[in-house]
């Protein structure tokens, strides 16, 4: 499937015209990078190949509140600027949630209609590790275009045929569809700088393997001291990419609400005679590692973690999990 390039002038064009048809939801930096919708006044304002927006990809295919027994039209949207482990999670949700059996069929609805426009980052935050657990700081799965911002002009490359179909109905005659070798040589080098940084950043931070080895034999006064910050908020879980624990709630006129959940709630495993595996804070937050780096890979063959930071980041306790797995 052949790339494109254009000007960022063609492009924000393009995108009004097609306000229409689509929702687009894009990266905008104000006092943080974000997604927004996109309306005809915020185009110009787009981000592009910036480190990460605050809100994980998941909420726009798991919301963190949805009634589950009404039919509901769902409007065809793109979502823009997504890095590579915001679509790296979709792999393990895609298992959970689309798996046969057990099918989601609003999470499904969600994925088919939605355009997933990835991104390359061109930055790096302090908490971005993703290059410890073997992701590259560029989109290689998950998406239907890769965009990238080089030298003032987009450069645009179909992925799925979702994605080369939809360029070919936007494209006008501005695009530019001859040869941009010179153009994804200087992406490339971009992303080697990149994730050069990156692994200079967390060059003492244990792969994948040797993390499942710490927290399998962890000493549990470890989790004891680190625990004794933690106020059971469960932010790390909401600004996760990957966390997909849920409550479904009954409530009047027949409504049935999809309600997100975590593990670093009290009584989150609390069955019959108030017996509850997980009531000591210590045990929820080993709970929370365990779940990331042993029973998840075990379970669909997925790590938990892509290494974006967000938990970090968002933790009012400062409880830093590249700290703690350092220390256990």
């Amino acid at each position: 499937m052949k790339p494109y390039s254009a000007s960022l002038e063609t492009w924000s064009e393009v995108l009004s015209l097609i306000l229409q048809q689509y929702e687009i939801f894009a990266p905008i930096k104000r006092n943080f990078l974000d997604y927004e919708l996109i309306t005809p006044e915020n185009i110009a304002k787009i981000t592009y190949n910036e480190a990460r927006p605050s809100t994980p990809l998941k909420a726009f295919f798991f919301p963190v509140k949805e009634n589950v027994v009404l039919d509901k039209k769902v409007k065809k949207r793109i979502i823009l600027g997504v890095p590579s482990c915001d679509l790296h999670a979709l792999n393990l949700l895609d298992a959970i949630f689309l798996d046969e059996e057990f099918l989601d069929i609003y999470y499904k609805q969600h994925r088919e209609n939605t355009i997933l426009i990835g991104t390359d980052c061109y930055t790096i935050l302090d908490t971005c590790h993703c290059s410890s657990y073997g992701i590259n700081p560029k989109p290689e799965g998950n998406h239907d275009i890769r965009l990238n911002l080089i030298d003032s002009k987009l450069v645009f490359e179909p992925i799925t045929e979702k994605g080369a179909e939809f360029l070919e109905s936007v494209k006008n005659q501005n695009f530019f569809t001859g040869d941009i070798h010179l153009d994804l040589e200087k992406i490339q080098k971009k992303n080697d700088e990149t994730l050069a940084k990156l692994k200079k950043l967390n060059k003492d931070l244990p792969d994948t393997d040797e993390t499942r080895q710490r927290i399998l034999y962890s000493n549990e006064e470890s989790w004891k001291k680190h625990a004794k910050k933690c106020v059971s908020c469960g932010a790390c879980a909401a600004i996760c990419p990957t966390c997909h624990c849920f409550l479904l709630i009954d409530k009047a006129n027949f409504e049935k609400v999809k309600n997100w959940d975590t593990c670093q709630y009290p009584a989150f495993e609390r069955v019959a005679a108030g017996e509850d595996p997980l009531k000591k804070m210590y045990t929820r937050l080993k709970n929370r590692y365990l779940c990331k780096f042993v029973h998840k890979p075990d379970m669909f063959g997925e790590i938990a973690c892509t290494g974006c930071g967000r938990c970090i980041d968002a933790c009012i306790a400062k409880i830093n999990k590249n700290e703690v797995i350092l220390d256990v």
